[in-house]
């Protein structure tokens, strides 16, 4: 982001390569599941985004490994097994989106956990501080 000190202007050119990325209707979901999880397999990620496809999961992962948000792991071993981790980019991208979460909290007062994370307690109520207690 660059600020053009006269005007005020905010020119927001130097985001348009992460824009591509992180606009795509799943990219901030698997960056988000793979940072609530630290380390994750392939299919545990496929359980918790339900409604992924796999083609639209592998390419996403793909992407996103390209871009180095997301690092794959694969281990030698009978059945093939593919860990996935963020980066300190992802992770970076992954912390920058929470500000935007408690902004919209903050105009809806409280969000009900409705999503197919099981690392949330259905029916929960988020507030802030769940989401400030998050950054730590």
């Amino acid at each position: 982001m660059v600020k053009d000190s006269n005007t005020g202007v905010i020119c927001l050119c130097p985001l348009e390569g992460i824009i591509d990325i992180i606009i795509k209707k799943w990219a901030l979901l698997v960056i988000n599941e793979i940072g609530n999880h630290k380390r994750i397999r392939y299919t545990d990620l496929m359980n918790e985004l339900q409604s992924i496809s796999p083609k639209t999961l592998a390419d996403t992962l793909k992407e996103l490994k390209n871009n180095d948000l997301v690092k794959r792991e694969p281990f030698n071993e009978i059945p093939p097994r593919v860990d996935y981790t963020l980066t300190k980019e992802g992770d970076e991208l992954r912390q920058a989106i929470l500000p935007i979460l408690q902004w919209a909290i903050s105009k809806k007062g409280t969000v009900i956990a409705h999503c197919s994370c099981s690392m949330i307690e259905k029916g929960k109520k988020i507030d802030r501080m769940d989401l400030a207690q998050e950054k730590l």
